[in-house]
This record gives C-alpha cells, sequence and structure tokens, in this order.
C-alpha cells in the first residue's frame, strides 16, 4: 500500500512515537502490536512495536511502545520511547510511579484509564498544558467481559487522530479471529465503546504548573551499586513498597460484621496486608480481632476472597474513594511519614488534608 497516511508531528527524527504504561496482564504489549499492524498494513506507514518488561506475570509493571514514520522512511532503531507524543496509562495507580510520566511535552496527548475528569488528571499529573482523555476502561471491559487493550486501543484511535479507525478494527478482529473467534464481537464492541466515550480536554498555559526539564530515568539500584548477594531491602511487606499499581482494578473489600477472626485470609495473603489487635471474641474472651486491610502492601491477587469461608471479604472494583475510605494505613512516627514519600501518595486525596495521614478505619 502507497504511504497516504500524514502524521500530525514528528520528532527530530522523523518518528511519531508513542508509550503505553500498564502492567502485566491488560493487553498493553497486545494493544502495541495490534496497533502498529494496523498502521504498516493498513495505512501504509513504517513502523515498529516492542515492549520492555521483567519477570512476566501477572502484575508485574510493563512499558509497550510504538514507533511509526512515512513510509519513504526506515525505523532503524528499538531504543525506548522517552519523548512520547502520546502516553497511554493502562491503569491509573501508575501514574504515581517515578517515570511514568517522563519526557511529556506541550504537544503530548495523555490518555488514562481512569473514572476522572480531565481536569482531574491534570493535577494530578501536574502538566502545564497539553490534551488530557480520559475513559473508564476497565468498566467498559467488565461489561462486555473482555480486557481494558481493546478500549484503550478505542480511545488511542480517536485521541490521536490520524489513526483510521475502521482499520484498526478489522486487524482487531483478524488479530483474535483465528484462535478466539467468540472474543472478537465483544473486543470490538469494548472498542467502539472505548472510542465514542473517550474525554477529551485541551488545556492551555496557565501558570498552573511549570515543565520539568526532561531527564532520563535512572532506576536506583544499578551494576555499581546493587546490594551484595542480590539483597531485597524492600519487599513488598515493608513500609517502603507500595503495591497498588499491582491491582488490576479489583480489592479486597473487609466486612467487619461477617468476620469471624478465623485467620485464614492472614496465612494465604502472600504481602501481609492485614492488621490485627489485641481484643475479645464475641464471646468476650481476649483474642486477635481482624482490623482491616492495609491496601498499600495489597497487590489484588484476590486469595483471601477465595479463602474466607463466611464471605467477610468480597471483590470489589477499586475505586480511589473506597480505598480511602476502608484501608487502615499504619502510619508511624514522623521518620516513617518520610520512608513512605508523602509527596507521592496523590490518588486517594490530598496528602495535606486533615485526618488524612491518620489511621482510617
Amino acid at each position: 500500500m502507497s504511504g497516504s497516511t500524514k502524521l500530525p508531528y514528528t520528532n527530530e527524527l522523523g518518528f511519531y512515537e508513542m508509550r503505553f504504561e500498564s502492567i502485566g496482564g491488560l493487553g498493553a504489549n497486545l494493544a502495541g502490536q495490534i496497533l502498529a499492524e494496523a498502521m504498516v498494513l493498513g495505512q501504509g506507514l513504517n513502523g515498529a512495536s516492542f515492549s520492555s518488561y521483567g519477570s512476566e506475570k501477572k502484575g508485574s509493571p510493563i512499558k509497550s511502545f510504538v514507533r511509526l514514520c512515512a513510509a519513504d522512511r526506515e525505523v532503524r532503531t528499538s531504543s525506548p520511547v522517552e519523548r512520547p507524543h502520546l502516553l497511554a496509562i493502562f491503569h491509573e495507580a501508575l501514574t504515581g510511579l517515578d517515570g511514568t510520566t517522563e519526557g511529556l511535552t506541550s504537544e503530548s496527548t495523555v490518555v488514562v484509564n481512569t473514572t476522572r475528569t480531565p481536569a482531574e488528571m491534570r493535577d494530578i499529573l501536574q502538566l502545564p498544558s497539553g490534551r488530557i482523555g480520559v475513559v473508564d476502561a476497565l468498566g467498559i471491559s467488565v461489561q462486555e467481559k473482555t480486557r481494558p487493550n481493546t478500549a484503550m486501543l478505542g480511545a488511542i484511535a480517536r485521541a490521536a487522530g490520524f489513526i483510521d479507525r475502521e482499520v484498526l478494527r478489522k486487524t482487531i478482529a483478524d488479530a483474535l479471529g483465528q484462535k478466539y473467534p467468540s472474543l472478537v464481537e465483544p473486543n470490538l464492541r469494548t472498542f467502539d465503546r472505548g472510542y465514542h466515550e473517550l474525554v477529551l480536554e485541551d488545556f492551555a498555559p496557565d501558570g498552573k504548573y511549570d515543565w520539568i526539564p526532561f531527564t532520563r530515568f535512572v532506576p536506583a539500584l544499578g551494576y555499581a551499586n546493587v546490594p551484595l548477594g542480590g539483597t531485597i531491602i524492600n519487599p513488598g511487606n515493608t513500609i517502603l513498597k507500595d503495591l497498588s499499581p499491582s491491582r488490576q482494578g479489583f480489592i479486597p473489600l473487609f466486612h467487619r460484621d461477617e468476620c469471624i477472626d478465623c485467620g485464614k485470609c492472614e496465612m494465604t495473603c502472600p504481602d501481609y496486608c492485614f492488621v490485627w489487635e489485641e481484643g475479645v471474641d464475641k464471646r468476650g474472651r481476649p483474642a486477635m480481632v481482624l482490623q482491616g486491610i492495609d491496601y498499600q502492601h495489597c497487590k489484588g491477587c484476590l486469595k483471601c476472597v477465595e479463602i474466607c469461608p463466611v464471605e467477610a471479604l468480597t471483590m470489589e472494583r477499586e475505586e480511589p474513594e473506597l480505598v480511602r475510605r476502608t484501608s487502615i494505613e499504619l502510619v508511624g512516627p514522623p521518620e516513617a511519614l518520610v520512608a513512605m514519600e508523602r509527596s507521592k501518595f496523590h490518588l486517594y486525596g490530598e496528602p495535606e488534608s486533615p485526618g488524612y495521614w491518620d489511621k482510617i478505619s
């Protein structure tokens, strides 16, 4: 096919670049592959798709990259996309991690899987200007019994402006049709809903936030300073670790009135999320009583929901307000607050608001 699609803008090397921030299990890697295939085979561009991820399991952070250029150019690089023209965040909690929003410019478009408004997301991302799109990709996928990736593809297609919707729909159908023909129609519905339900808003520079110069993200540990023997200095069950970006949109919700304090949830939890205190049982005898869940350490595996014999734990869709109302936050002396890096805990309200750092019951 001859190149007929014109890219809205490119970088100094002639590329239009996208970066998808996600976790394993949400389908960002496949979404990047489908999008690149649609652009190359369906719209006459040259392009490439590739991903960066670690242990290849659900819940692990991943990045998927798409690099596009005109048909008369070649893609001769597979370096990570550092200055994306379009950034898609498949999991809202990833906005609190270092490196997620690195490299945005005034030309960048950001698409987020969230129930928040564009203005709310602008404040969370602290963007001086640019275009922000929000779509409830998780809610759509739950209703359609699919994954959020096709809803995000629909939102990305509309936000980008140059992606042919019908070409992308056909590529999705072709990708799923051979192995999973029963999933084609639900995923096309998911795609269409993501396309139509995206809410886009442009923000002009107003001085509310300042642009932060781009700096390449460097991990805290590398070959020169890794602890001897590969020691893990911040395992998931310490106050230094926030596992909320590992959750795929659902949390266990604790119902105190149903709980019998049997401790099965504690025994099956891999990350010590449950908080107990000395108290009395229903007969007035001294006993350890379950107080609730510390969601900072909960990665959403839901093993506790499966093992609970009295349905005192139920699977619920994760909403920031729900987490804030029901989480038991273990907060110690001022030095503990510093260790938790309070400035990063912005998803569930303003850190300086009254009572935010108190224990929530």
